[in-house]
């Protein structure tokens, strides 16, 4: 059986946090919430003693203009704070929650933006986030961030009505406070009971959640029009998320009727509770104990006073179940950041192209059996060139994350001019790096910005301009009529343009151009590329690579030539290693997968 999870933090903790970062997004606000507590106390206590007043004016005989200026002035008084409580609500009250909010947003989309890549890749660091997330946003009603701030204060302002009403109420008789404080006990058991079912089967809701969400946004993905068309996927998208949905209904069933469960049992106990104690307060009213306008006080303070009991008794349900959303938020933000040390400057190494050292490094996936990279050491001298080549799941592309800084070794060192990369901060690590990964990604912007990875003013679009096209997009750019401040993304600009695969690839080799770090890493540059267009990038490579470290991974081993030697990865290792020469004469596993792609060329040769 799986141990139960204890929360990640304690309510008292989660509402101590928030109140905290509400007072520090908005002083002011903050503290007009805290003026309403004693306006609403006052507001409540009037509403049960205005009868009483008024009562009391009539059976006392009381002067007609005595009465009216008595009962005159606690209206206005009841008024005037009545209009108070609108007027810093109006002023407070939305927009408070609002600046909390979007800060607490804020500060999770840059989480995301700066989480160690390796933890963010993770699958159960993406569920955390879409839980996180979801305790930022609106769902039945609840927005459990800014509830707990406003929980924790309506909380405070009932348990002050509490004493309030109940030393009213002690007055009638001492048995009432305890009868009328204690029944509710058994709607807590129950809200309780309900909250902690819903908290421990929320991984498979929220499993089954982002896979809608999936589904619901990829149909209208651009970029998946065609295949969806042309492979009658439309049916199967439908069956998909068809089958989603009775699941997620199912969920929800089942949580409505366990919800309709709980409010029956709360029915059963306000009316047994609320029953006993008017009834005790009706005989002694007939009996001649107390006053026609005594009896008016307490049967509002008895009704009051357990509105309050109930109302506590709701807000420490919901408190509760805000603080455990809130624990997935603040477990998100402290996911691990791995920024290294920070003793060694980058500066002196950017200046030349560095050697770079893996000394023993081996790295597992999460939850893999075996390691994907075992034990590999090989020094890459400053400048070299280097190309690591191999069959898929050979390990490059991992290895290259690892070079990058976006995994951590799983054992051994990594080195550049011989100081770990552990000591380095990480994003000063990064500037070293000028890498095209396989998978390619753009947004809205212009060309120009997109190649400098800054926007406005920061882009230099004459650099920028020059970078394209040593990436082989000149052709492309005079065909602009805004040139390199064309913006991409034709769905979202009127005059946006969309590049194919293989501009796209050279708009990121355009990027590292620009970006300029002494070491150069291609992964798979060329993937998209005809054979002229792959051709004509070899053949600026060594421009590409002057005075700086470069590696580059690739599956077409022609590419290789332009290398000063080829690393042949193997199951995470290093198989053979030399020049293409080298390893042509070795006859290994290079020289058999040469021949093989070497017949496909003449093949497509003789064809064309």
């Amino acid at each position: 059986m799986k141990a139960k999870k204890k929360p990640y933090r304690s309510v008292v903790s989660n509402a101590l946090w928030s109140l905290s970062g509400m007072l520090k997004a908005t002083p002011t606000g903050f503290l007009l919430l805290l003026l309403l507590l004693p306006i609403n106390l006052f507001l409540a206590w009037a509403d049960i003693y205005l009868p009483s007043l008024v009562v009391a004016q009539v059976t006392a005989y009381a002067a007609p203009r005595q009465a009216i200026l008595r009962v005159a002035a606690f209206l206005f008084l009841m008024f005037a704070a009545d209009a108070l409580q609108k007027i810093i609500s109006a002023v407070s009250g939305s927009a408070c929650e609002l600046t909390y909010r979007h800060k607490r947003s804020l500060e999770l989309d840059e989480k995301s933006l700066r989480c160690f890549y390796e933890t963010y890749e993770k699958k159960e660091s993406r569920d955390l986030y879409d839980r996180a997330l979801r305790s930022t946003q609106m769902w039945g009603g609840s927005q459990p961030i800014s509830d707990m701030v406003k929980r924790s204060l309506k909380l405070l302002e009932y348990v002050l009505g509490y004493l309030l009403f109940g030393t009213v109420i002690s007055f009638v008789s001492p048995w009432l406070l305890p009868l009328l404080t204690l029944a509710p006990a058994v709607n807590w058991f129950s809200a309780r009971a309900l909250r902690n079912w819903e908290y421990s089967h929320r991984e498979k809701w929220t499993d089954i959640d982002h896979r809608l969400w999936y589904i619901q946004n990829r149909p209208g993905d651009f970029s998946a029009a065609k295949d969806i068309r042309i492979y009658s996927m439309a049916g199967w998208f439908r069956q998909i998320y068809r089958d989603l949905s009775e699941a997620r209904t199912a969920w929800d069933r089942r949580l409505s009727l366990r919800s309709f469960l709980s409010r029956i049992a709360d029915l059963f106990v306000i009316l047994l509770r609320d029953g006993i104690a008017y009834a005790m307060l009706i005989s002694m009213a007939l009996g001649g104990e107390i006053a026609v306008d005594r009896f008016v006080l307490y049967f509002s303070a008895i009704s009051a006073f357990a509105a309050c009991v109930g109302n506590i008794m709701n807000e420490i349900n919901a408190i509760l179940s805000a603080s455990l959303m809130l624990c997935d938020f603040r477990e998100y933000m402290d996911l691990a950041e791995h920024d290294g040390t920070g003793k060694a400057a980058i500066e002196e190494h950017l200046n030349a192209a560095p050697t770079i050292t893996f000394d023993h490094v081996s790295f597992r996936y999460a939850g893999a059996l075996e390691d994907t990279i075992r034990d590999l050491s090989f020094t890459v001298k400053a400048g070299e060139k280097i190309a690591l080549v191999g069959a898929n799941g050979a390990g490059k592309t991992t290895l290259v994350k690892l070079l990058c800084g976006l995994y951590r070794p799983t054992a051994g060192e990594i080195r550049i001019d011989g100081v770990p990369v552990e000591d380095f901060s990480r994003n000063d690590y990064y500037r070293l790096f000028s890498p095209v990964f396989q998978d390619v990604t753009t947004a809205f912007f212009s060309l120009a910005e997109t190649v400098a990875g800054q926007v406005g003013e920061g882009a230099d679009p004459k650099r920028a301009q020059e970078c394209m096209k040593m990436a082989g997009l000149g052709k492309k750019l005079d065909s602009l009529p805004e040139g390199v401040h064309t913006k991409l993304d034709k769905q979202i600009n009127e005059n946006g343009i969309e590049l194919s695969g293989g501009e796209l690839q050279k708009l990121m080799l355009a990027r590292a151009l620009y970006k300029d770090a002494p070491i150069l890493v291609l992964d798979e540059p060329t993937a998209a590329l005809d054979p002229i267009a792959e051709n004509q990038i070899y053949l600026q490579y060594q421009n590409m690579t002057a005075q700086k470290t470069s590696l580059f991974v690739s599956h077409r081993l022609a590419s290789t030539r332009f290398c000063d030697r080829i690393l042949y990865l193997e199951n995470g290792k290093i198989a053979e290693e030399g020049t293409h020469e080298e390893l042509i004469r070795l006859g290994g596993e290079y020289s058999r997968l040469f021949a093989i792609q070497s017949c496909w060329y003449q093949e497509e040769k003789s064809e064309n």
